[in-house]
C-alpha cells in the first residue's frame, strides 16, 4: 500500500520570460508624423512558495514534476502594454525547506501560514521603442527584448513542526503513547519498525491548552550513519521545541540507552543537543514504587524524568505538566529556525536524498535551457539593456 506521507519531492520550475517590447511607427492620414508608439512588453509569470497550514505532507506535489509560469505578451502598436504573465503560488506545507536538486545549496524555508517566498522571478518586458524617443532621437528603430526566464531543479523538504519530538528505539512505548494523549491513531504492534512514517497528534492539557506532539520512525544504533529508518526521518526532530526520551523500563541500562540515542542526535546535527530533553521511562505497569526508586537513583540528576505506562494511564498527568513546563522555560525560546551556523550539517542528509532521487531518472520528455541570468539581475539604466534593431 502506498504511504500517503510524502516528505520530498523534486520538482523542475521555470519563471515565465519578459515580453518584447513593440518597434513601430505610428503613421495615419490624420497624423503623418505621429512617432513611434511602440508598447512595453509584459513581464514574466513568477513562482512563489507559500505556507499553507491546511497541508501537513508534499503528497499533492508528489506528481508535479514540471511547474512552469507565463510568458509575458509582447507590446504592441499605440503604446499598447504587454499582458504579464501569471503568477504560480506553491502551497506546502508549514516547514518545507527548499534545496538547489543540482547544488545541494540550501536555498529558502516556510515557516509559517500565509508566508509567500519568491522562488523563481519572471523576466522583466522589454521596453517598446516609445521609451527611447528624444529630441535628437525622433524616431528610434530599435525596441528591447524581455528579460529571459529562470529555470531551477529543487527540492522540497518537509519537517515536521512541532512542539514535542518523540525520541526513542523501535518498540518503546512511542505510538502507544501518543494514542493515548492524543485522538492520533498510529499503528501499534508488538515488533519492531511498527511506524513507518511520522504522525502528529494534539495533546489536550488544562484550560483549553494543547502542544504538538510528532512521533517519528525508531532510531537504532548507527542510525546518523544511514542505518535502519533512522537516517530518513531524523530531520523531523529539528524543529522541535521540546525532545522527549523514551526507554522501555523492562530495559537491562536504561542511562546506556538515552546516552546511545544522545549520541545519535550528536552525530546527525549537534545543534539538537541545545534543545531542552525530558527523559520518560515507560512500561511502568510492570514496575513497583521501590524498583522506580532504585531505578530513579541510576539516571541523569540534571534531566527531567518521568516513570509511566501508555496502557494503564500511570504518570501520563505528571507527563504532561512537566512538558509543558519545559516547554515555557524562558531558557527554552526558539531561535530562528534556520541559521546560517545550522546549514552545514545539511550537506549529508542532502547526499542521502539526492541519492534517493537518482533512481527517479530525468525526465526525457524536457528540453533543459540554460539560461544566463547574471547580466539582467539588476538593470538601472538603459544602456544596460541588448536592444534588438528591427
Amino acid at each position: 500500500m502506498e504511504s500517503n506521507f510524502v516528505d520530498y519531492v523534486k520538482i523542475l520550475c521555470r519563471s515565465g520570460k519578459g515580453g518584447k517590447g513593440s518597434m513601430h511607427l505610428k503613421h495615419v492620414k490624420y497624423n503623418p508624423n505621429g512617432g513611434p508608439d511602440g508598447g512595453d512588453g509584459g513581464r514574466g509569470g513568477s513562482i512563489y512558495l507559500r505556507g499553507n497550514h491546511n497541508y501537513w505532507t508534499l503528497l499533492h506535489l508528489k506528481y508535479e514534476r514540471h511547474i512552469f509560469a507565463e510568458h509575458g505578451g509582447n507590446g504592441g502598436r499605440d503604446k499598447c502594454h504587454g499582458t504579464d504573465g501569471k503568477d504560480i503560488y506553491i502551497d506546502v506545507p508549514c516547514g518545507t525547506v527548499v534545496y538547489n536538486a543540482e547544488t545541494g545549496k540550501y536555498v529558502c524555508d516556510v515557516t509559517y501560514d500565509g508566508q509567500e517566498v519568491l522562488l523563481l522571478k519572471g523576466g522583466r518586458g522589454g521596453l517598446g521603442n516609445f521609451q527611447f524617443r528624444t529630441a535628437t532621437n525622433q524616431a528610434p528603430r530599435y525596441a528591447q527584448p524581455g528579460e529571459p526566464m529562470q529555470e531551477m531543479m529543487v527540492i522540497l523538504e518537509l519537517k515536521l513542526l512541532a512542539d514535542v519530538g518523540l525520541v526513542g528505539f523501535p518498540n518503546a512505548g512511542k505510538s502507544t503513547l501518543v494514542s493515548a494523549l492524543s485522538n492520533a491513531k498510529p499503528k501499534i504492534a508488538n515488533y519492531p519498525f511498527t511506524t513507518m512514517e511520522p504522525s502528529l497528534g494534539i495533546v489536550g492539557y488544562r484550560e483549553g491548552k494543547s502542544f504538538v506532539m510528532a512521533d517519528i520512525p525508531g532510531i537504532i544504533e548507527g542510525a546518523a550513519e544511514g542505518k535502519g529508518l533512522g537516517l530518513r526521518f531524523l530531520r523531523h526532530i529539528e524543529r522541535n521545541s521540546l525532545l522527549l526520551f523514551m526507554v522501555p523500563g523492562d530495559t537491562d541500562d536504561i542511562k546506556r540507552e538515552y546516552e546511545v540515542l544522545l549520541n545519535e542526535l550528536r552525530q546527525f546535527n549537534p545543534e539538537l543537543l541545545d534543545k531542552h530533553r525530558v527523559l520518560a521511562v515507560t512500561k511502568c505497569d510492570l514496575l513497583d514504587d521501590e524498583l522506580i526508586e532504585m531505578l530513579r537513583e541510576t539516571l541523569p540528576e540534571d534531566l527531567p524524568v518521568v516513570f509511566i505506562s501508555a496502557v494503564t494511564g500511570f504518570g501520563l498527568d505528571e507527563l504532561k505538566d512537566v512538558l509543558w513546563a519545559e516547554m515555557n522555560a524562558e531558557s527554552n525560546k526558539l531561535a530562528a529556525i534556520t541559521t546560517t551556523e545550522s546549514i552545514a550539517h545539511r550537506d549529508k542528509d542532502m547526499a542521502h536524498f539526492q541519492a534517493e532521487l537518482a533512481d527517479m531518472g530525468e525526465d526525457e520528455d524536457i528540453e533543459y535551457v540554460d539560461v544566463d541570468t547574471d547580466d539582467v539581475d539588476d538593470l538601472d539604466n538603459l544602456e544596460d539593456f541588448e536592444y534588438e534593431e528591427v
